[in-house]
């Protein structure tokens, strides 16, 4: 689902109003000058207005809790991390469409919000942290453990899992298979699952244990963590979807 543009803005004029300095003035018959600076909203206004700002924060600019600063002037304003986080994603939610269609770029764009749940409920908080690699590896474990509850087994995982429940052989007792379509003996059916399997082991043997084991690597591009979650999104619905067969 795409974003309304229209709403998310007005939402965002509404806390950057809210969040102003101003000056009160000072009371009748005073005779010492107060510099003191005060937001024009209500504390309780503000709190509710920035608990929907952070939702369209986190959508328009996924990492902006480690890319805009948080201490710079927090002294004077509580808000200012918001504040500016909000000016840049109103000029991003302003400007992206005229920017590609000036340059030419009107490609498909790729959402995490609209990723399989197990992959991006499963990454969510770390890569809201900005820990793309370890985000990635979060929603891989996910997935694991996903698949797990859903053939009722804890004694393999990962590759060795996948390897076994899209299996092309009959189903054992305590070795359920996963079913992407009925078996009618076709070579569809065969490559299917060859491919599922062969498909999981790429994400976990090319993905996730390079991401669990490579410490003091720099952190993953963003979008770099994006494609890879993306994969494990593919291979979430394809579990999701599957029928268990025992």
């Amino acid at each position: 689902m795409s974003i309304d543009i229209a709403w998310a803005r007005q939402e965002l004029a509404q806390f950057l109003l809210l969040t102003e300095l101003y000056r009160p003035p000072d009371p009748p018959g005073t005779a010492v000058y107060s510099s003191r600076l005060s937001n024009r909203g209500q504390q309780s206004d503000i709190v509710a207005s920035a608990h929907v700002v952070e939702k369209i924060l986190d959508r328009v600019l996924p990492g902006w809790r480690t890319s805009v600063p948080s201490e710079r002037n927090k002294s004077v304003n509580r808000w200012c991390q918001h504040r500016e986080a909000a000016q840049r994603a109103d000029a991003a939610l302003q400007r992206d469409v005229e920017i590609s269609e000036r340059l030419g770029d009107d490609a498909p764009t790729l959402s995490a919000g609209t990723m399989h749940p197990w992959a991006w409920e499963g990454a969510r908080a770390l890569w809201r942290s900005g820990h793309f690699r370890e985000a990635v590896t979060a929603a891989a474990r996910k997935v694991n453990a996903e698949t797990q509850n859903k053939v009722g087994r804890r004694d393999v995982s990962e590759t060795a899992l996948f390897r076994n429940v899209f299996t092309k052989d009959a189903p054992k007792p305590g070795q359920p298979r996963l079913r992407l379509m009925a078996d009618d003996g076709s070579d569809t059916f065969q490559s299917v699952h060859r491919g599922a399997a062969a498909f999981a082991e790429g994400c976990y043997a090319g993905i996730r244990n390079p991401n669990s084991h490579e410490d003091g690597l720099p952190e993953l591009p963003e979008h770099e963590a994006l494609e890879q979650l993306a994969a494990f999104s593919v291979l979430a619905r394809w579990v999701e979807q599957a029928q268990v067969s025992r």
